[in-house]
């Protein structure tokens, strides 16, 4: 069970499958919104049950029928890789039937002395995927992930290929946005990065993102060159899906899109503000150096929060200190090898 948010319900995706790959015998059932399902969609013995929060499922009484509904699936055991009120419920209803549960320890303790002021703990913490894999470890399955198993790139229909383009010797995928303002990289320098990207004709740039301004500020963002072209709001999210796994590389902020990348087996170039990959929101297979930081002799304080969403004066302009240069260098390495 994962109900939210995007990049952490992305993060599942590695693990569970690598799981049926190691476990072929066990049949695995996903608990999760229905916008998610087209994440599982590809990994074989996985089925999943959406989470109706507005009616069927909605309040305690609907976690009671959740886990009457799930009970008739003859679970033998539960996997809780939320941990937060709602899974906590149906997590104890199963351990009270007598069902093996277990749920992962998001180590709050050790983000908030990474994330603190004072006497902050500079150190890596156990990755989101650690975490997750220690929660099937409880439930009797060792898992390994050293050696990850991606789908096929996509076929892409031609709705899609109208928008991209036939010619595309090199797709880049930019995500410029994130849900906290402390994590988006300065839109003057985005577009800098994009101008620089977009004078080699080889490269065609697609933007990602949604909702109606930042529709607007793609669109702003291509106007200039004829191979940076916005997909925003133009395709339904499963044939987003399909364009991404046939990314040759993504430039993402610490946000979903990097998640949806990396767990499709694509290179993801991610940028950190308030943020830092220590909490262990590294995107799945990526190395350290794909992460690109805020400087921190300039800002001693970062990271200043684990999700983005705490403002801290003077920090507003952290991620000034990575430079566009740097940014496009690193996206040419990784498409030249």
């Amino acid at each position: 069970m994962r109900l939210s948010a995007m990049g952490d319900v992305a993060m599942t995706v590695p693990v569970l499958r690598a799981f049926v790959k190691q476990y072929p015998h066990i049949k695995v059932t996903v608990v999760s919104r229905p916008f998610f399902k087209p994440f599982f969609d590809t990994i074989p013995s996985v089925s999943f049950f959406a989470f109706d929060e507005k009616e069927r499922h909605k309040g305690f009484f609907g976690l009671v029928r959740l886990f009457r509904d799930l009970s008739a699936l003859k679970v033998d055991a539960f996997a809780d890789l939320h941990n937060v009120l709602r899974a906590q419920v149906v997590r104890t209803l199963f351990a009270l039937s007598g069902k093996k549960t277990a749920a992962v320890d998001k180590g709050r303790a050790g983000k908030k002395a990474l994330t603190r002021a004072e006497n902050k703990v500079f150190k890596q913490l156990p990755s989101m995927f650690e975490r997750h894999l220690a929660v099937f470890e409880q439930l009797g399955f060792t898992v390994d992930l050293s050696h990850p198993d991606f789908p096929t790139k996509a076929v892409l229909n031609d709705q899609i290929t109208n928008i991209t383009g036939a010619n595309k010797q090199f797709l880049i995928g930019i995500a410029p946005f994130a849900q906290y303002d402390a994590k988006v990289y300065p839109l003057d320098l985005m577009q800098e990065v994009i101008t620089q990207l977009a004078q080699n004709p080889s490269y065609t740039i697609l933007l990602f993102g949604g909702g109606k301004k930042e529709m607007e500020l793609l669109d702003g963002l291509a106007a200039a060159h004829e191979n940076v072209k916005s997909v925003a709001g133009q395709l339904k999210f499963q044939q987003e899906l399909q364009l991404i796994s046939n990314l040759d590389v993504m430039l993402s902020m610490d946000s979903g899109n990097a998640h949806i990348a990396a767990m499709l087996g694509v290179q993801v170039i991610s940028l950190w503000g308030a943020t830092h990959p220590y909490a262990g929101f590294t995107p799945f297979n990526q190395s350290i150096e794909n992460s690109l930081v805020a400087d921190r002799e300039k800002f001693p304080l970062l990271p200043t929060s684990v999700y983005g969403n705490k403002k801290v004066e003077g920090y507003e302009e952290a991620m000034r200190t990575i430079a566009p240069e740097v940014v496009v260098a690193k996206i040419i390495k990784k498409l030249n090898h």
